[in-house]
């Protein structure tokens, strides 16, 4: 038969398990919400309107990280077509490298948009172009780029929270979301991050 000490052992050392077992659950979660040194949020809310974080990662070059991309959504979905003909998204870029400069974010731009239209982008390169503009001030490591899509209003970017532009146009705003998420992406891993894959 057990004391009453053994039995106060044996509860406290469930107990202490139980503890040990649910910091390592909560842990994995935090770890979860963190990539590449960037706390990612699992919600942001921008002119009223809530979007869930559906999936983030790193987009790499020569073994370094250079941003984590984010993809936010009204609700979280691996469809490729439901994520591009969504009435609301938006694409969170935290630069983690001094590397990226405005120069090579440009040209890294560019060229997303055209592989995201199969070189036709003549429909779109006056919005292409006023995108461009928004990327001539010095780009920093820690700078945040936030692209909201909507399909009423168009892109409207910020910049560490500062509204920039908004660019109009559905045929733009789709282009600008395959550059990540289209058949040809900035990076093949960071589109399955970023689809929650």
């Amino acid at each position: 038969m057990k004391s009453l000490s053994d039995s106060l052992t044996t509860t406290t050392l469930a107990t202490l398990m139980s503890a040990i077992v649910l910091s390592g659950a909560l842990s994995s979660q935090v770890s979860a919400r963190e990539i590449s040194g960037v706390d990612i949020a699992e919600q942001i809310v921008i002119n009223d309107s809530q979007l869930q974080l559906n999936g983030a990662g790193v987009r790499s070059k020569f073994f370094i990280d250079l941003y984590v991309g984010s993809l936010y959504l009204t609700a979280p979905s691996a469809d490729l077509a439901r994520v591009i003909s969504a009435e609301e998204s938006a694409v969170r870029l935290n630069i983690t490298s001094g590397m990226i400069t405005s120069d090579k974010m440009r040209d890294a731009i560019i060229d997303g948009f055209d592989d995201a239209t199969d070189g036709n982008t003549q429909d779109i390169q006056a919005q292409i172009d006023a995108f461009m503009a928004l990327f001539s001030d010095e780009i920093k490591e820690g700078d945040q780029f936030t692209l909201v899509t909507s399909k009423v209003s168009g892109v409207t970017a910020y910049k560490n929270g500062v509204p920039q532009d908004t660019i109009e146009g559905e045929a733009f705003r789709q282009a600008l979301l395959k550059i990540w998420l289209g058949d040809s992406p900035a990076q093949t891993s960071l589109k399955k991050a970023m689809l929650g894959k």
